[in-house]
């Protein structure tokens, strides 16, 4: 089948699916980022990343099914973009396609991601949309590779 990929509004029933992708123990290990418990994970998207109307938030649809979502935020005076897809839909092309349609939509520049070092699908699909490393940030124990679309550095 062929893959069908939309981007639209995050909906209340969309949180649940993006709580349950947060908590796969593969995705955890290559994001090295700790899973919120699931009342910190629902107050954090209501308030700070869906109650925030600077950001500018997308569910990634694949043929109906919600896949993930992708998000543009402030950092200080930084403009940063992340992701997460549920498991099911690595490896099929569809953060690239979905990336690409987000970064037509989203049309600060510099745009800034950082991603764990070691998640090297992840740069991969950065560097595929255009995307520049720049260097490294730490974030506690943990080196991330910090890229750039745009310019800025």
């Amino acid at each position: 089948m062929e893959n069908s990929v939309r981007l639209r509004d995050v909906v209340a029933d969309d949180l649940e699916v993006f709580l349950a992708y947060e908590h796969d123990p593969e995705a955890v290990r290559r994001s090295r980022f700790v899973p919120r418990e699931r009342d910190a994970f629902m107050r954090h998207w209501r308030t700070r990343v869906l109650g925030d109307p600077a950001n500018f938030v997308q569910a990634v649809v694949v043929d109906g099914e919600t896949a993930g979502n992708i998000a543009a935020w402030w950092e200080g005076d930084r403009r940063f973009l992340g992701y997460w897809f549920g498991r099911p839909f690595w490896g099929r092309g569809i953060g690239t396609e979905a990336l690409t349609a987000f970064l037509e939509r989203e049309t600060a520049r510099p745009l800034y991601a950082d991603p764990f070092a070691g998640n090297t699908g992840s740069v991969r699909l950065l560097e595929k949309c255009g995307f520049t490393a720049t260097g490294t940030v730490r974030h506690g124990a943990d080196e991330h590779v910090l890229l750039v679309l745009g310019g800025g550095g």
